[in-house]
């Protein structure tokens, strides 16, 4: 199973912004936050937001491209907590 199918099968096609801060291992509010500052996160995550009456929601699909989540972890940094190897999370 490759990450797109992962995603699609976990999320469906459209992701609310809970389900983006789950997958970025942030809070829902710290995405909201984000989402309305000019950041790097914000200026890729943007194009992928889909407006469904006053709810917000995000393509899955491009979420995956957007934050290069195929990409070997080097290129991800800053999207996220990673765990390092003694188990706790790196900024």
């Amino acid at each position: 199973m490759n990450t797109e199918e992962y995603l699609v099968e976990r999320f469906g096609l459209l992701m609310s912004i809970s389900d983006v801060a789950d997958l970025l291992g942030r809070s829902p509010d710290g995405i909201r936050v984000s989402l309305y500052t000019d950041t790097e996160v914000s200026r890729k995550l943007k194009p992928t937001m889909v407006k469904v009456g006053r709810r917000v929601y995000f393509r899955t699909l491009q979420v995956k491209d957007a934050l290069c989540l195929d990409s070997p972890k080097e290129n991800q940094q800053g999207f996220g907590r990673e765990i390092q190897s003694n188990g706790n999370y790196g900024a």
